[in-house]
């Protein structure tokens, strides 16, 4: 079964990387490293450390390709849901299965996007200490290879005039590192495959959290 007329159109999140890009570049001072390891073409997951409500702005404007992201559904509320959506974005229940989501997902991968999803489920301490299943389950259903990406700094130093926001003209470190298979191989789908998966992305994402840290300086 196909999931790609569900998914959204690719011109959407064209227009979000043109926004992010004006918007994080004039905002802030993104550094971007390993930008050349997100694969040119084809479908890719970037799996990225959360720790602020700006890293995904933040990696939209920073990836070299228009990126959807996952987005909790409590945020496509009122003008904010239309804007996100008509930059490609999916809302995604995450007390449930959200089918509707999860085809998008799949739709955006099947026709070789770029998905964009936080793996730890929420914003935390952004070290991937917990992960949920949902990448394993993209990344072995759709066998896109995952890039792990490292935002750094971001949560340093508030701003004086909004402190939900980093400082103004803050330097952040957005850390690509090198594309990987989830599966072992075995095309296998079963929980204990997902599971299996889930600690070797965990593994991969961490050891690219400690280089990341090691490369940029922080």
């Amino acid at each position: 079964m196909t999931s790609t007329g569900s998914a959204p159109g690719p011109r959407g999140a064209a227009a979000g990387r043109r926004i992010g890009v004006g918007l994080m570049y004039g905002l802030w001072r993104p550094r971007v490293l390993g930008a050349r390891r997100v694969p040119a073409s084809g479908p890719a997951i970037l799996a990225v450390n959360h720790s602020h409500i700006v890293d995904g702005p933040m990696l939209m404007g920073t990836s070299p390709r228009p990126v959807h992201f996952l987005i909790k559904q409590e945020a496509f509320k009122g003008p904010l849901g239309s804007f996100l959506r008509g930059i490609g974005q999916i809302a995604v229940d995450r007390e449930s299965t959200d089918r509707a989501a999860v085809l998008g997902a799949l739709g955006v991968l099947e026709r070789g996007g770029v998905l964009g999803i936080f793996p730890e489920g929420t914003r935390g301490e952004g070290d991937f200490a917990s992960l949920r299943s949902g990448l394993a389950y993209f990344a072995v259903r759709s066998g896109a290879p995952v890039v792990p990406v490292a935002v750094l700094g971001s949560n340093d130093v508030p701003g004086r005039v909004v402190p939900a926001l980093p400082a103004l003209r803050r330097r952040i470190d957005v850390v690509f590192g090198d594309p990987f298979e989830a599966g072992d191989g075995s095309g296998r789908r079963t929980r204990a495959a997902l599971d299996e998966a889930t600690v070797r992305i965990q593994r991969r994402l961490t050891d690219h959290l400690t280089e990341a840290r090691r490369t940029a300086g922080r």
